[in-house]
């Protein structure tokens, strides 16, 4: 046998072609694309099908502990599960350092969470505290053992980094080779207007989304943005919401800076409206930032058409709607007081299909650029991951474009025990599911087995490499002969 396993008959696509061929698997990895391939010791047939790469999530919260101390309710085995079943083969989670903490020993524990893991897996490192001796020593050896990418919040009490420390890890972050990724809002406006939102007696969930007003994240957006600017080095903004954070986006790249952004599925299909309910229900569809209107909608829509936003990922961060998780602090918690996030990782890729590739508004190649290729190239894990070519490791999902599958709180394998999509029917669903050549997820059976994931070193890759232009204040050559940056 030629072939451990031969995927037969499909239609492939990735970032930019389609068509048809066979895919021969062995030892894990694609070694073949063609016509009439040699009989493999398994075969799949996936005439008439769509075979499409193991979706890339960058942006997911497992066995994370929030900054208000609710643990999450997936563990890497029942996310990974989840991850699976929707055509996702692998994650890049979150190592959460909060104050007081080593950045090193957090990195360890998430590390020994991990030996559950299902798929492919990598971290960033949330920083919160970055003293000398996490920016001198911690960061630079994790950065060098390959953990490559940091996450920096602008707002949320324990969590927020000042705009110094944002510019020290930004330079650190050049200096070592690694991608800066951003939860960009305004704190002191959001702080604001919920003191006054809870002083008037305002305190059911709906008001989270009046309380992330849309102004301090196009605000917050832009100031990192100069911020990066000032040091030339590249950052990823996460979630995007509104059609003036996309707007400031643009702008940027359209003056050559290396800014890279994602939005969620919940910003294209959500919206304020869904958290007006009776009581604490609205409390379901609780994340951050929150649902806007229609009209962001629309245009977070025409910034993944126009390539403004190049990634679509979950923000997975699954809470049970019980006292372990929204309802921790009781039943007459106010907004401020309610865990944010909702699940994401197994509905990510039906979502965007059937919302975006069966109505049109995106292609079958920007589908897979947008949850798979760009992810995997902005995190350093293209070409092993995101693509279907030869040397690649076979992760791979097979479509049925056509299967309807109608959405309810029970349809999903994570564990937050409701779907914020329920009553949806969407068009199109992964039917079998390979990772590193092993059936996984088949005819709605798992297959596989906790432990079987690997991490993923990687360098940091192209998408974080500074473009070489500084700015005068801080180029040798024209500040005087300054040197600022190491």
């Amino acid at each position: 046998m030629d072939f451990d396993l031969v995927i037969r008959g499909g239609t492939v696509a990735t970032a930019s072609d389609t068509f048809k061929a066979d895919i021969g698997v062995w030892d894990g990895r694609i070694t073949a694309l063609g016509e009439d391939l040699p009989r493999g010791r398994r075969e799949l047939d996936a005439r008439g099908r769509l075979v499409l790469p193991g979706g890339v999530d960058s942006h997911c919260h497992i066995a994370q502990l929030s900054s208000f101390g609710v643990m999450n309710a997936d563990d890497f085995e029942s996310a990974h599960v989840s991850a699976a079943f929707g055509g996702t083969t692998t994650t890049i989670s979150f190592a959460a350092q909060y104050p007081g903490q080593s950045a090193r020993a957090v990195v360890a524990a998430y590390h020994e969470e991990a030996r559950k893991a299902v798929v492919d897996y990598a971290f960033h490192i949330i920083v919160t505290d970055p003293t000398p001796a996490v920016l001198n020593d911690e960061l630079p050896a994790l950065i060098r053992d390959g953990h490559s990418s940091l996450k920096l919040f602008m707002t949320y009490d324990g969590l927020r980094v000042s705009d110094e420390q944002i510019l020290d890890v930004l330079a650190l972050a050049r200096r070592e080779g690694a991608m800066v990724s951003v939860h960009a809002e305004n704190d002191g406006m959001m702080h604001w207007v919920a003191d006054r939102l809870l002083a008037g007696g305002h305190t059911a969930p709906k008001f989270h989304a009046m309380y992330h007003v849309r102004a301090a994240e196009a605000e917050a957006i832009n100031r990192v943005i100069a911020m990066a600017g000032l040091l030339d080095q590249p950052v990823t903004i996460f979630h995007v919401s509104t059609a003036a954070g996309a707007e400031v986006i643009r702008a940027a790249q359209g003056r050559g800076q290396k800014v890279f952004a994602e939005t969620c599925p919940q910003y294209l299909l959500l919206t304020a409206k869904d958290l007006d309910k009776p009581g604490l229900e609205g409390a379901k569809w609780m994340f951050s930032p929150p649902a806007r209107d229609e009209a962001d909608q629309a245009a977070i829509w025409r910034a993944l058409q126009t390539g403004t936003l190049t990634m679509v990922t979950s923000d997975h961060a699954p809470y049970r709607f019980d006292e372990t998780g929204k309802l921790s602090r009781g039943r007459e918690a106010t907004f401020r007081q309610i865990a944010n996030g909702i699940p994401g990782l197994e509905l990510r890729l039906p979502l965007l299909f059937s919302e975006g590739v069966r109505k049109g508004r995106i292609d079958l190649n920007r589908f897979v650029a947008l949850t798979a290729t760009n992810p995997a190239r902005t995190y350093g894990l293209h070409p092993r991951k995101g693509t279907i070519a030869i040397g690649s490791d076979a992760d791979l999902a097979i479509w049925d474009p056509e299967k309807k599958v109608e959405v309810t709180d029970d349809l999903t394998h994570d564990r937050t025990g409701y779907c914020p999509y329920a009553g949806l029917t969407l068009e199109g669903w992964p039917t079998t599911v390979v990772a590193r050549g092993e059936v996984l997820v088949e005819d709605g059976t798992f297959h596989g087995t906790p432990g079987r994931g690997r991490f993923l070193p990687r360098a940091a890759g192209e998408a974080a490499r500074p473009t070489g232009h500084l700015p005068l204040e801080l180029d040798p050559a024209r500040n005087f002969g300054a040197r600022l940056l190491g």
